[in-house]
């Protein structure tokens, strides 16, 4: 006798406070459990909070639903224009609906994973180097879209994938940047061209807007003397035309080539 108890009530009731702790399962706010009976999958999934499970005869799989960073590691891709490229990516998931992600694939992180490698290759080597190289969101959205309706059945909503990484082969490299300093050569040489033409136009503007006064001809040619002249250290000789000089001799008696006869 133990405390007015028997030994085979005291053993009973220590079995029973065994087997209650044993059943006595605590699930996380980001977990949900998905509990068998019997082999009987029960129809919702527990939690999050305190959850009985009568072990051995029921047995409970944890499923977390946070969101899952999974890492697609380099894959060997030839593009569409036979280029060999190294890529690698990474997908962004979260489980949720738990009973599918237990019941209708046997492990969804290694499922997902190859999934994720294979549909990286067949995607991305019908797009062309370029679409690879400056294109990538676009290709990012197809695979996000091919990714989710494939994982639906899983349970599994992807929400997002990026291409990390594009590996190129050297000489690919060096081609690339031959073609980049190429276009902006180009695009000096076109900008420069624009240039000169729009110094051309301006300079043909000034010519018709000067040769309608003659009297300014004759300003800019003085201009043009003084600005010399400022160097003192050495000597200009300029011829003097006689359409500069004519307007003032036409303003005297008797001035001009054509008073003179000659």
């Amino acid at each position: 006798m133990f405390g007015g108890l028997s030994a085979g009530t005291l053993a009973v009731l220590v079995i029973a406070a065994i087997f209650l702790l044993n059943w006595l399962k605590i699930v996380n706010e980001y977990e949900r459990g998905v509990i068998f009976r019997l082999g009987n999958l029960l129809p919702k999934p527990k939690g999050p909070g305190l959850v009985l499970v009568f072990s051995p005869i029921d047995r409970m799989v944890k499923v977390s639903l946070r969101l899952v960073a999974l890492d697609v590691p380099p894959q060997d891709v030839i593009t569409r224009d036979n280029v060999s490229v190294k890529v690698s990516a990474v997908v962004f998931f979260r489980v949720v609906d738990p009973i599918k992600a237990v019941v209708e694939v046997e492990n969804f992180l290694y499922a997902t994973s190859q999934f994720a490698q294979t549909t990286l290759r067949s995607v991305l080597g019908q797009a062309e180097l370029d679409d690879l190289l400056a294109e990538r969101d676009r290709l990012n959205l197809q695979l996000q879209d091919i990714l989710d309706r494939r994982t639906d059945a899983w349970g599994i909503k992807v929400t997002s994938v990026e291409v990390k990484h594009v590996d190129l082969p050297t000489e690919m490299q060096r081609a690339i940047a031959r073609q980049a300093e190429a276009e902006r050569e180009k695009r000096a040489k076109v900008i420069h061209a624009e240039g000169e033409f729009l110094a051309s136009a301006q300079l043909a503007n000034a010519a018709k807007i000067v040769g309608q006064h003659p009297l300014g001809i004759q300003l800019r040619y003085l201009q043009t003397l003084s600005e010399i002249a400022t160097e003192k250290n050495s000597t200009i000789v300029f011829p003097l035309p006689i359409e500069l000089v004519t307007p003032f001799l036409k303003r005297f008696p008797g001035g001009g080539p054509d008073d003179h006869g000659k």
